[in-house]
């Protein structure tokens, strides 16, 4: 390399460092400090120097914010961490029940780190050695779609941590904190769950922008942030005025001794049941301050359940005022190592609560009901509106539950009605509107026969079902889209309306027919050119061979959902046992009980539920059992981690543990099985021989894993 290519790297490298400063000061901390004419003559140089020397350009530069080639298809890629649900109420008192619960667990004052719930779409965001590696949507929670390159555009994601002095304050405002802990060091892996939203004056503009253009304005900025985040076209989403906030670390690896708080060990880990890294979610919150990403407004610490109700209080005043939309409040139990002890259900942590807003609601006039079928035959009365928006989205129909919640609420065709979006979501008739003097109509009745095949109906408790399942055309386009759904057999291409049609047009009128279907038969449709029929005839053909939990969820199985249909996989391994089993051999697997267990052999058990299966497996499926699982010679164990390890990483060694029935937690207590010391430990160990805690050096605790 010469001297002067030396001399340009040393100038981008200064450009970069320099950009980037001035990139979190205006997005992040709102105080620039240069015009924008300076910036973007530093940005222009250092575009040049770029373009001039391929070879120097980094992924982390600023300049690889504006956006890349478009992608073909979003990858599906797996979460580093689980990003669960919460569970949620708008009621004060189901927060004080939280409260108790959590109180219950905890020895000592309980805090809550609390946080506006923003309203917008959940991020996964992964950095390497300080550098971002990929973004990844929510999903399933498990995994979600890759938009790393979509993310780059978003101008408050870092692209590359900071090494700062961790700041003592969690107001994201104070971007010069008068006190400072120790530096705060680089992790070797960050995984950050955070929200992309658009400020509303930025949603405002964008559709003004829109409307003269002749294009449609969008319905709301949850809407509108959730497609640009998942655009193929990256340098369409760096049009869009996106925002980025982080919320929680969902896992943290460290190198070597850089593990803050004096306790070294390659790949310590933090997440949200063990905290290794930190003592307290407020830790975490600075820290991920700290490395240069931008917290919620006012997210901060409450002393005790009473001072979160009038936080949540506070931002219920202020909603209608923000420039941003939220839902509610959400409540964490700040101290991290006790939430090991509340632990997780399949769909939410059992130490954080959604504390929400009661529904924003409108008035509008009811015209007419209808009846819609779903996949199991029940037939729901659905309000159409008269269109009104509510909360920024324009709501034209509404669920009626089911017979008895319509006799209920004594609603009309004509009525004036009351609706609300629950959970500023689903839209639900509250109540009728009384109008003194005006005529109603009559009441309405569930229709004596199926409106999609005529067959005769029966009543089941409140609702109204269809008798003729499979030869219901309704009940079989909402099965089959359930068993070829992204749970179920993934099949791509075969979405509502090809389902649809496939039926509509007799090509399907059973689920084992879709694996008879040639690419000459879907020519005969509208739509379907040679290429289109070929690739959707093999994704067909390849969803034969396919998980087990998959196929059993996409059966459709009343009560059992993604988790379950991987409970049951485990356990049984083939679908023929599961089949045969009995309602007291299923009540034996954990978390399912008597009516779940009822509702799985009935399923099996009805003859023609058992053909349609059994015509579906003529096809030549290969349903793939889960990985075997190990000993369970570790079961009921726990362990702590202190020092480093050698010949295993922290996160193998984790994995181990819990694959033989262990569990791996954060502090040591007189609970404690064993604690695992490592080279160079820390506190911990003197803790351990103050408790009597069995230590096990690395080579012991290695023997005890049976390697």
């Amino acid at each position: 390399m010469t001297a002067s290519e030396g001399e340009v790297r040393r100038r981008a490298d200064r450009l970069r460092t320099e950009i980037r400063r001035h990139d979190h000061l205006y997005h992040v901390e709102n105080r620039p400090e240069i015009s924008d004419g300076a910036y973007d003559r530093l940005f222009r140089e250092l575009s040049a120097i770029e373009e001039a020397f391929p070879h120097l350009v980094t992924p982390d530069s600023p300049t690889q914010r504006v956006g890349a080639d478009p992608l073909s298809e979003l990858p599906v890629v797996r979460h580093v961490a689980a990003m669960l649900s919460l569970d949620s109420s708008e009621a004060a008192e189901d927060a004080r029940r939280f409260d108790e619960r959590v109180r219950k667990a905890v020895d000592g004052p309980v805090e809550y780190l609390a946080e506006p719930k923003l309203d917008g779409s959940s991020l996964e965001l992964v950095y390497v050695n300080g550098v971002l590696d990929r973004a990844v949507t929510r999903g399933n929670g498990r995994e979600g779609e890759g938009v790393t390159e979509n993310a780059r555009t978003i101008p408050s994601v870092p692209l590359r941590l900071r090494l700062a002095e961790q700041p003592a304050t969690l107001d994201p405002s104070n971007g010069d904190p008068s006190e400072s802990a120790d530096t705060l060091p680089i992790p070797s892996l960050l995984a950050v769950r955070g929200e992309v939203l658009m400020y509303l004056s930025s949603f405002e503009e964008l559709n003004r922008s829109r409307v003269e253009a002749g294009l449609e304005p969008y319905a709301n900025p949850r809407n509108a942030s959730a497609g640009a985040l998942r655009q193929l076209d990256s340098r369409i989403t760096r049009t869009r005025p996106l925002e980025f906030f982080a919320y929680d670390i969902l896992h943290v690896e460290w190198r070597d001794d850089s593990r803050p708080g004096g306790d070294p060990g390659a790949g310590a880990a933090f997440d949200t049941n063990t905290g290794a890294a930190f003592e307290t979610d407020e830790q975490a919150a600075e820290a991920l301050q700290g490395w240069g990403l931008r917290l919620p407004d006012r997210t901060r610490k409450v002393a005790d359940i009473d001072e979160a109700i009038a936080y949540h209080a506070e931002f219920a005043r202020d909603r209608e005022d923000l420039d941003y939309e939220i839902d509610g409040v959400v409540l964490k139990l700040n101290a991290l190592a006790p939430r090991d002890a509340l632990g997780s259900t399949s769909h939410h942590p059992r130490w954080a609560f959604a504390f929400k807003f009661a529904p924003r609601q409108e008035v509008t006039r009811l015209e007419r009901i209808t009846v819609q079928v779903g996949r199991t035959g029940k037939l729901t009365p659905l309000a159409l509106l008269r269109p009104v928006e509510v909360g920024g989205v324009t709501v034209s129909r509404a669920s009626l539950h089911n017979r008895e919640e319509l006799e209920r609420r004594d609603v009309r065709e004509g009525d004036l009605v009351r609706i609300q979006r629950a959970g500023d979501v689903i839209p639900q008739v509250v109540e009728r509107v009384e109008e003194p003097g005006r005529a109603r109509s009559d009441p309405f009745r569930m229709p004596d026969e199926c409106p999609r095949c005529g067959a005769a109906v029966v009543e089941e408790g409140p609702f109204v079902v269809c008798s003729n399942r499979l030869g219901c055309p309704a009940q079989l386009e909402r099965g089959i889209e359930h068993f070829v759904s992204r749970g179920g057999l993934d099949i791509e291409g075969l979405g509502s309306e090809t389902v649809a049609l496939l039926v509509g047009e007799g090509l399907v009128r059973e689920p084992a027919d879709l694996f008879d279907l040639t690419p000459d038969d879907l020519l005969k449709l509208d739509g379907f050119a040679e290429t289109r029929s070929r690739k959707l005839v093999e994704a067909i053909q390849s969803a034969k061979k396919t998980e087990l939990a998959r196929f059993v969820y996409g059966l459709g199985i009343p009560e059992v959902g993604a988790t379950v249909a991987r409970v049951l996989a485990v356990e049984f391994r083939d679908l023929a046992i599961l089949r045969e089993a009995a309602a007291e051999r299923l009540e034996e697997v954990e978390g399912i009980g008597p009516i779940m267990s009822e509702k799985i052999t009935r399923f099996f058990n009805d003859d023609a539920r058992a053909a349609s299966v059994d015509a579906v497996l003529s096809k030549g499926f290969e349903l793939i059992p889960p990985p075997e699982q190990e000993s369970r010679a570790l079961d009921g164990k726990s362990f702590v981690f202190t020092g480093r390890l050698d010949s295993i990483t922290r996160s193998e060694a984790k994995r181990r543990v819990e694959s033989l029935g262990g569990r791996v937690v954060s502090s040591v207590s007189a609970a404690t099985g064993y604690l695992v010391l490592g080279g160079r430990p820390g506190s911990k160990a003197k803790k351990a021989e103050e408790l009597g805690v069995p230590v096990l050096e690395e080579q012991a605790f290695l023997r005890l894993l049976g390697e």
